[in-house]
């Protein structure tokens, strides 16, 4: 597997980091604060085709592959941008294989599509991604089948959460409901939809480590303890390369993820998994480590650092505990039940 991009995914990487750069600095991430969404920007990556890049060209979309895709979620997690690409992504891919050409259609032009990550119990989906915003929403109803949900608000009541996210929950008796697909196609369909943003979510992820590395790196040289500065001292340089090691190893992970899951593997589904879990640990550790550089001003609201860490640890728990994730991955190596 051959992980250098092509001249063309460069230039979208490239084009996609000076985009984020210039228009999503950390001022415009705090500024969306504390609902966690900025519409103005929303609109701005809907102009360049961001959520539907991965959607065929017949259809409206990009035409680009999940690795593509995946370029763009790495630039979300580095600017830890207030918009909600990956979930839309997903959504939106999973309308076009449903042919649900209206819904796409709308999404495509700018509505914010999402799924749920978690079952909805008693009648209602808890903590939508994107929920607090979404125009469409895709889940699972109680006998399989997928579900598109509209219920006519622009914005709904967002409980404050560690990561700032815009979610929320959706009373499915509340609203219009489309039926898109029934029985083993509809299941197959969603579990793909959810493998997808496992994926993309490794990729945020790894964007966020690389970010609070280079926010660690940049502090601890020109921080100073007993006139020297800190970067000198042996096991600060052993933490971060320990970091940068694994961010390596995380981002490998996820690009065989991106691929597997395009080529339709059959190991698709466990490398999700797997890279969704050690991105997600390996983004805690490095923000933690570079919050530990900055000593006590880490803590603090006006070093960007706390940015990265709450999102570290909170998108971390968007699927629920850990540990079921992890069993996941056993029952899928193994070919068990979970």
């Amino acid at each position: 597997m051959d992980l250098a991009l092509a001249e063309d995914q460069q230039a979208l990487a490239d084009h996609l980091r000076a985009f984020m750069e210039k228009q999503c600095p950390t001022s415009r991430v705090r500024a969306a604060e504390p609902l966690g969404f900025d519409r103005e920007l929303w609109h701005e990556v809907v102009e360049m085709g961001l959520p539907a890049i991965a959607v065929p060209d017949e259809l409206g979309g990009g035409g680009a592959s999940l690795e593509e895709l995946g370029l763009v979620a790495l630039e979300v997690g580095r600017h830890v941008a207030p918009v909600p690409l990956i979930e839309a992504s997903a959504a939106t891919n999973l309308l076009a294989r449903c042919g649900a050409t209206d819904l796409l259609g709308a999404a495509v032009d700018g509505a914010v599509a999402t799924i749920t990550l978690l079952a909805p119990e008693d009648g209602v989906a808890r903590l939508v991604p994107a929920g607090a915003v979404a125009d469409i929403v895709l889940t699972l109803g109680d006998y399989g089948e997928l579900l598109a949900l509209r219920d006519g608000r622009s914005e709904r009541p967002s409980p404050s959460n560690l990561g700032t996210a815009p979610i929320a929950d959706w009373d499915l008796g509340a609203c219009d409901t489309t039926v898109l697909a029934t029985g083993d196609a509809a299941t197959t369909a969603f579990t793909r939809a959810l493998d997808e943003w496992r994926a993309l979510q490794a990729m945020a992820q790894i964007g966020i480590a690389q970010r609070a590395l280079d926010l660690g790196v940049e502090y601890v040289k020109q921080r100073r303890a007993f006139g020297v500065l800190v970067g000198w001292f042996q096991s600060v340089q052993h933490r971060l390369a320990e970091v940068a090691t694994r961010i390596e190893g995380a981002e490998l992970l996820a690009h065989e993820a991106l691929w597997a899951l395009d080529g339709d593997e059959p190991d698709a589904a466990a490398l999700a998994s797997m890279a969704f879990l050690f991105a997600s640990e390996t983004a805690y550790q490095s923000c933690s480590e570079s919050l530990q550089f900055h000593g006590g001003y880490g803590f603090t609201l006006e070093y960007d650092i706390q940015l990265y860490l709450r999102r570290a640890k909170a998108w971390s728990l968007a699927l629920g505990d850990p540990h079921a994730e992890h069993r996941r991955v056993a029952s899928l190596l193994l070919g068990v039940e979970a």
